[in-house]
């Protein structure tokens, strides 16, 4: 498909004359544009659904989420994996953002490089992409080259490819072992794609990568059990989600979080079944470090 004749090139018809609206009036242009992405996503949760469940069987064997793009969503997809780092305090290599151009073009354009299938490849072949990967390829039109040369190369490995696009019957959807194609109309500024594109973009890949997190117990009920308190504002933090997961003070939680080494999923389990520091890490252990799996089962006992 041409370019030109891709839904996000589109003029849309409620945006003819937004140079000319009242600002109040063009603030609700764009925002009833937004609400409409929510909706889009609701029809694909099927298939978001099925690349959490794969990328999850595959990151809990020790795989990474490698999401590749160009420009905005090359942007995003950084952005989605750097945030897993200090929110969930995997490893940085755990989650690898590749963006055409390297990371020079997260805040410039470098020409040419989204046009290239071979630096997709290149880029993947320098992290040592394997079967055990999820690659999630990002590209609202559904037909960047770099994408589809991540696709491409993920697949030749064995690796999970995921796209995620804002066309239906994409290149990429039809290439990709799983297709999320989440079609949310044109733009409020024709071919704007950062706009409501990027925030298709932006939701699916958080439902991802949060829905990978949990299924590998990096949350406890609603908790985020594994942050990093390596600050004043992040070990406050750690305290209380010590406290409302267990029922403990906030001074016992803090008591708690200094006993188990600033750990908080430990410090959670000593909280919950008044074990020791060894003990507790040693449950965890042979709980897949599922916090959740461990209280089951030390009720059950």
């Amino acid at each position: 498909m041409d370019i030109k004749d891709l839904i996000t090139e589109q003029r849309n018809p409620n945006s003819m004359h937004i140079d000319t609206m009242e600002t109040i009036e063009l603030v609700r242009l764009i925002n009833r544009e937004d609400s409409k992405v929510s909706s889009a996503i609701e029809r694909k949760v099927q298939s978001i659904s099925s690349a959490i469940d794969q990328a999850s069987s595959r990151y809990n064997k020790g795989g990474r989420l490698i999401y590749c793009g160009a420009g905005t969503s090359g942007r995003l997809g950084v952005l989605d994996a750097a945030e897993l780092v200090p929110t969930y305090g995997i490893k940085p290599e755990r989650a690898v953002g590749l963006i055409a151009g390297g990371l020079k073009a997260m805040f410039k354009s470098v020409e040419g490089a989204e046009d290239s299938n071979d630096l997709a490849e290149s880029d993947l072949k320098n992290i040592e992409l394997t079967d055990q990967d999820t690659v999630i390829s990002i590209a609202a039109s559904g037909r960047t080259p770099y994408a589809i040369g991540a696709i491409n190369y993920a697949n030749s490995v064995g690796a999970l490819s995921v796209a995620v696009t804002c066309a239906e019957n994409s290149t990429m959807g039809k290439l990709a072992k799983i297709a999320i194609e989440v079609e949310v109309g044109p733009e409020v500024i024709t071919g704007s794609t950062r706009m409501k594109a990027g925030t298709a973009q932006k939701m699916v890949l958080n439902i991802i990568s949060t829905g990978v997190m949990v299924k590998s117990g990096k949350v406890f009920q609603n908790l985020m059990i594994d942050v990093q308190p390596s600050n004043n504002k992040l070990v406050d933090r750690a305290t209380r989600i010590i406290s409302a997961a267990t029922g403990k003070s906030i001074e016992e939680a803090s008591e708690l979080l200094k006993r188990a080494n600033n750990h908080v999923n430990v410090a959670i389990v000593m909280g919950k079944t008044d074990l020791d520091l060894e003990s507790a890490k040693d449950l965890l252990k042979q709980n897949d470090g599922i916090v959740g799996k461990v209280i089951l089962n030390w009720k059950k006992n």
